[in-house]
């Protein structure tokens, strides 16, 4: 069943066109702050919980989180929707250590087996997907990057292990054909754009050498938006594009209406996959969109327009035989098809917190990047009037000076908090905590699961 690029489509082994479509696993492997309700970014949260509890009992969360968070229920429920794939994010840490580079830890395979094969039982196929890459290849939490600087592009020594690490899990799953592909770099932000290009030269050899059978799925740089950066079309590769909407981000205004004075309508959606898929289309290869879909505000009026605005993407990406990967199954609520339950041992213990990092607008994913405005508008105002000719990457001055003082200053302030929460909890509390992830202790949003089961239908 392994599949293969045929054209512009996904064929398996007799032929048979295959459209990927699915949801990616975000928070799982590669956890990230929104998703469950941490601030700032992982491996910051880890060793501030590791303070608090001590290193076996933070091993014996978080083990029970990666188990509960993904088990034979949750399978079969995506089975039942009729979905076919799951992107699976994962950390570089669950298979190197900073300390020991170059050294592969086995054991970190042992939920990812489990899980692609809990998906392979019901015929899902998984892309492995390295969401966080040694020395951060992109500038914010989700590459596990505790700054604002991409490291990965300035030190060889990151992307030398990076290398050595897919040539690792290449050869770990080259055998298993109900793995679709892999997805080395999520979401790249090379600022000069001149190391990427030969890096994934250099990583497209070293993984053929090793597995060449497997799919590849290249993001393009500046966070799968821009692929000029791409000097051949590789064989059996998929270029992925991500297409979040305006008007599906948490300060996005009405649907249809303006967004950031643009007028989003179900045109404007359309026109920007147009754009993001202009290489694909060009170079006569398969559609398929890495990560899209808005986030949820608990406003009936306003949760009804973002269904809206997935449902013509959805439509959009059926005209165009594109397939996709939502974004995301399982969270506390912003985005997941379930969340944990808000009445559980989870969100009774971090409930307040979470509310108190939504009104700081600590999580970049989530805020309007308005909150506590008495407080930054005047920093906003400096940064304007004083340095009119600062244009950072990737997106300017304002989301800058956002993402340094909220998103990294102020989330990283919280962290001692959050871990504090843990303290004076004995093995069973702790157990509580991680099981509120499980399937069966979640709540479904069921309009959300109800929409993406009428379209794979």
């Amino acid at each position: 069943m392994t599949l293969r690029v045929s054209g512009s489509r996904l064929v398996a082994a007799d032929g048979t066109a295959v459209r990927l479509r699915g949801v990616g696993l975000g928070g799982w492997m590669n956890m990230e702050n929104f998703i469950t309700g941490y601030p700032a970014n992982e491996s910051s949260m880890r060793e501030a919980v590791r303070n608090v509890i001590g290193e076996d009992r933070q091993e014996l969360f978080f083990d029970r989180l990666l188990t509960s968070f993904f088990g034979p229920e949750d399978a079969a429920l995506l089975a039942g929707m009729g979905v076919n794939c799951v992107r699976i994010p994962v950390n570089y840490r669950h298979f190197e250590s900073d300390d020991r580079p170059m050294e592969i830890i086995e054991t970190g395979f042992r939920h990812l087996d489990r899980v692609i094969d809990l998906l392979a039982e019901h015929r899902i196929y998984s892309v492995i997907d390295l969401h966080a890459l040694p020395g951060s290849q992109n500038q914010h939490w989700h590459s596990d990057n505790p700054t604002h600087v991409a490291s990965f592009w300035r030190h060889r020594h990151f992307q030398d292990r990076a290398v050595h690490l897919w040539e690792a899990i290449a050869d770990h799953y080259k055998d298993n054909p109900w793995v679709a592909g892999y997805n080395p770099i999520n979401e790249p932000g090379d600022v000069g754009g001149r190391v990427i290009g030969p890096f994934y030269d250099r990583l497209v050899k070293a993984l053929r050498a090793v597995d060449p059978a497997h799919v590849l799925f290249l993001d393009g740089n500046t966070y799968s938006t821009d692929f000029s950066i791409f000097r051949e079309v590789y064989e059996n590769t998929v270029f992925v594009c991500h297409d979040y909407a305006l008007a599906g981000f948490a300060h996005g205004g009405p649907y249809p209406g303006y967004t950031l004075g643009e007028w989003v309508d179900r045109g404007h959606l359309e026109r920007a996959f147009e754009k993001r898929t202009t290489f694909q289309r060009q170079t006569g290869t398969p559609l398929w969109v890495g990560e899209f879909g808005p986030v949820y505000t608990g406003d009936p009026a306003i949760d009804e327009q973002r269904y809206q605005i997935l449902a013509d993407q959805l439509e959009i990406f059926d005209g165009y035989e594109a397939g996709w990967s939502l974004w995301t199954y399982k969270d506390v609520g912003l985005q997941g098809l379930v969340h944990a339950d808000p009445a559980g041992p989870y969100l009774g213990r971090f409930g307040d917190f979470v509310a108190k990092k939504k009104r700081l607008g600590a999580d970049r994913w989530g805020s309007t990047t308005q909150e506590s405005g008495d407080v930054l508008a005047p920093l906003h105002h400096l940064v304007e009037s004083e340095f009119p000719l600062w244009e950072p990457y990737p997106w300017g001055a304002r989301y800058q000076a956002d993402d340094l003082i909220r998103h990294i200053l102020i989330a990283q302030a919280l962290v001692p908090e959050y871990a504090s929460l843990f303290d004076g909890l004995d093995d069973g509390e702790l157990l509580a905590l991680a099981d509120s992830f499980a399937l069966g202790n979640c709540v479904r949003r069921d309009p959300l699961l109800d929409l993406l089961t009428s379209n794979l239908a």
